[in-house]
C-alpha cells in the first residue's frame, strides 16, 4: 500500500529543519547500508552519533505524532529513529536494492521488524531535477516525487530506487515503522475503513450505523493487532 501524507512537515518545522540540513556535516550513505544495498547507494547522509542529527529527529518525531492520518496509515508500533539524506553533485542515485527486514535501534539491542518505509521531502520538486523515489508494486512502478513536508509509506518489503539528481539537491528524511498490524492487506482495510468512518461522521454525525462500524473497526484490530 501506497499512501501520501501531505503536510507532515508545517511551514516552521520545515524552516527549521531544512536550516540544520544546511550546517550539517554530511557523511557517505554506504555507511550504513547491507551488503547488497552498499553495491549501489551513491548518497550522503547525517552521521546518526551527530548532536546535530539528534535535534532533527527530535523536531520529526514530534511532528510524526502530531499527525493522525500517519498513525492510521501506519498503526506504528515502534519507529527509528529518522535519518536524513542528501542527493547530488557526485552523490546522486540509489539503485534498485530492498531494505533490510529487522534493524536494530542505534546504540541499543532492540530490533525493529521494517514493514513499513517511509521519506519524508524536504526540498521543493522545483529546487532540484529527477531524484524520484520509484517504487515497484503490483501496479508497476510508482515514481513519487512530493513536495516539502510531504512523507511516503510504502511497504518494506518493496524494490525501490532513487532516480540521479541531475540538477540541485533532493533532501529528505527516511526511517522505519514496525506496524501493530504486520500485514500490509490487513493495514489496508483498516485504513480504508477508518478513512470511511471518518468521512461518514463528517457527512451524517454519529449515528447507530457508525457506531457499529467504529466497533467493528476496533474488533478487526483487536484481533490482528501486536502490541
Amino acid at each position: 500500500m501506497l499512501i501520501r501524507i501531505p503536510e507532515v512537515l508545517d511551514v516552521e518545522t520545515l524552516r527549521q529543519l531544512r536550516a540544520g540540513l544546511e550546517e550539517a556535516e554530511w557523511e557517505s550513505g554506504a555507511r550504513t547500508a547491507g551488503s547488497q544495498a552498499g553495491q549501489v547507494k551513491h548518497n550522503q547522509q547525517l552521521p546518526r552519533e551527530a548532536p546535530a542529527t539528534r535535534q532533527l529527529q527530535a523536531l520529526l518525531l514530534a511532528a510524526l505524532e502530531r499527525n493522525t492520518l500517519f498513525f492510521t496509515a501506519a498503526l506504528p508500533k515502534r519507529v527509528l529513529p529518522p535519518m536524513f539524506n542528501r542527493y547530488g553533485g557526485d552523490s546522486n542515485h540509489y539503485g534498485d536494492h530492498v531494505d533490510q527486514a529487522i534493524r536494530y535501534v542505534p546504540g541499543s539491542a532492540q530490533r525493529v521488524r521494517t514493514d513499513i518505509s517511509c521519506t519524508v521531502f524536504l526540498a521543493e520538486p522545483t529546487d532540484y531535477e529527477g531524484g524520484e523515489l520509484v517504487i515497484a508494486d503490483t501496479y508497476g512502478e510508482q515514481r513519487v516525487k512530493l513536495a516539502a513536508g510531504d512523507a511516503v509509506l510504502y511497504p518494506g518489503t518493496s524494490v525501490h530506487r532513487v532516480e540521479p539528481v541531475t540538477r540541485g539537491a533532493r533532501l529528505a528524511s527516511f526511517f522505519w515503522i514496525e506496524s501493530m498490524v504486520r500485514s500490509d492487506e490487513q493495514r489496508r482495510l483498516l485504513y480504508e475503513m477508518d478513512l470511511a468512518l471518518t468521512a461518514m461522521r463528517s457527512e451524517h454525525g454519529e449515528s447507530a450505523a457508525t457506531v457499529q462500524l467504529t466497533g467493528t473497526y476496533h474488533n478487526l484490530l483487536r484481533m490482528w493487532a501486536d502490541t
